[in-house]
């Protein structure tokens, strides 16, 4: 895969993961009515561009393409900017 979903995104911390072997969406309408449509579960991703940990699972997951495969293959992939959408991030942070 060339790209993804992302490479459409304007955050910086979005298109750091544009090249990423994993299908990413952005949070949008679009990912979920797939998510949806196709009876699949989310997989979502909240982060932010100094985020260390981020940064290392990015490496060490999110460009694994056996982990990319597996993901694309079986969930939604919804990557979030914590800075961009405080609103999401807020609610998972209190669930967590």
């Amino acid at each position: 895969m060339a790209g993804n979903n992302l490479i459409h995104e304007t955050s910086p911390y979005l298109l750091q993961h544009a090249d990423n072997p994993v299908d990413w969406y952005g949070w949008n309408d679009e990912a979920l009515k797939k998510a949806k449509d196709e009876n699949k579960p989310i997989f979502l991703s909240i982060g932010y561009s100094a985020c260390h940990w981020c940064h290392v699972m990015a490496h060490e997951s999110f460009e694994n393409n056996d982990v990319a495969e597996f993901m694309n293959e079986h969930f939604v992939n919804i990557k979030v900017d914590r800075e961009e959408r405080p609103d999401i991030d807020d609610i998972y942070q209190k669930v967590c």
